[in-house]
């Protein structure tokens, strides 16, 4: 587990920063996942997938694609999101999909000329916004949310919106102290996406992660983590953790609850392609297919408990109905250009160096700050 308190107080320089940065990309909490379905039938083809979701709630989709096509011999290796693309920019000819809910990494990758066309009914019938080019496809919907122990809420009160969080950090900081967690920006692909984009959203972000800070917030590269952390009772509030890896975990623990917070919640787009040098260039494609029909769309909503994106799909956690509950609350990240905005260098860097700033209490003037 990697902790960022233990900075507190004490200046980074940009040097140290770019070298946490560096780490982090080669670094993860648990080692790479694999998972293999050996092809039943003859001839067979490999399918090598790589992806940042976890095993648990890909092997329903996994097993039912491979029940459809026995024909194939499936790897499927599941990597951290920094790990993911810094494995792909090494060997490009790798993977026949990748996937992964760091949407700027996956745009950036697709923009810059590494994934082909798919163009196959289910992919032309795709909705447009969620989908780019004909090349990178969103197949999930996932909010934000947060996960508190029902004991915090029955001696400080619910906690339904990041209002409600930021007050009861502030307030009982210290009755919380090292029992709160969430994402560490410069080490997870999806911790510096939620930062970025609520850094844009809300006018108090910053004094959310400053009391984050002041309460020593362990910082983890993944959800997964997280809910290890809070099933133990290691801690007490988890921020910002992926709703489609809470729902069903937190449903067999009564000491927990999950929540979309009602003032506004991000929603991330886990987005695949196949990538232009993909060895098997139509294994890939036709699991891709697979994965925007209504069949395999189903499997990941009810075998995998991640919300569904298909159109025909309107049970509970689809996106459908989940956009019909929350109209006015979710955030969606569009998929477009704007995505390559948040990995400009320098804004990364202004963004990570105000973040640390801000969590380790340094006082830092009005004018330096980005």
């Amino acid at each position: 587990m990697l902790r960022r308190s233990v900075l507190r107080g004490s200046a980074i320089s940009g040097s140290v920063l770019g070298g946490l940065l560096l780490w982090g990309l080669w670094q993860s909490a648990y080692a790479t996942e694999e998972l293999s379905l050996p092809a039943t039938t003859e001839p067979s083809t490999p399918l090598v997938i790589h992806a940042a979701f976890d095993v648990p709630y890909a092997r329903p989709l996994l097993e039912d694609f491979h029940r459809r096509h026995p024909q194939y011999d499936i790897t499927y290796r599941n990597l951290s999101t920094l790990e993911l693309h810094e494995r792909f920019l090494n060997t490009p000819d790798e993977p026949d999909v990748m996937m992964s809910s760091a949407m700027p990494w996956q745009y950036r990758l697709v923009n810059d000329g590494h994934a082909q066309p798919i163009t196959t009914s289910n992919a032309e019938d795709w909705p447009t916004w969620a989908k780019w080019r004909q090349e990178l496809f969103a197949f999930t919907y996932e909010p934000i949310v947060m996960v508190i122990n029902r004991e915090v809420m029955e001696r400080f009160g619910p906690v339904d919106s990041h209002a409600d969080l930021l007050g009861l950090i502030s307030q009982h900081g210290d009755a919380l102290r090292g029992r709160v967690v969430t994402y560490d920006p410069a080490t997870s692909g999806a911790g510096y996406t939620y930062a970025i984009e609520e850094s844009q959203l809300s006018p108090r972000y910053w004094d959310l992660v400053a009391a984050l800070g002041g309460a020593d917030t362990h910082l983890v590269g993944t959800t997964g983590e997280m809910l290890d952390g809070l099933h133990d009772r290691r801690f007490l509030i988890g921020y910002n953790l992926l709703g489609s890896y809470v729902r069903q975990s937190v449903e067999h623990d009564p000491s927990l609850r999950w929540v979309i917070p009602d003032d506004y919640a991000l929603v991330i787009q886990r987005l695949v392609f196949v990538p232009r040098q993909a060895p098997h260039p139509a294994a890939g494609r036709r699991f891709v297919d697979y994965l925007l029909s209504v069949e395999g769309q189903r499997v990941l909503s009810d075998g995998g408990n991640v919300a569904a994106i298909h159109p025909q799909l309107d049970g509970p956690g689809t996106a459908t109905a989940m956009q019909r509950r929350y109209a006015e609350g979710l955030r969606p990240t569009p998929l477009g250009p704007g995505l390559l905005a948040t990995l400009d260098d320098l804004k990364r860097r202004a963004l990570l160096s105000r973040w640390q700033r801000e969590f380790s209490g340094e006082m830092v003037g009005e004018q330096e700050r980005p």
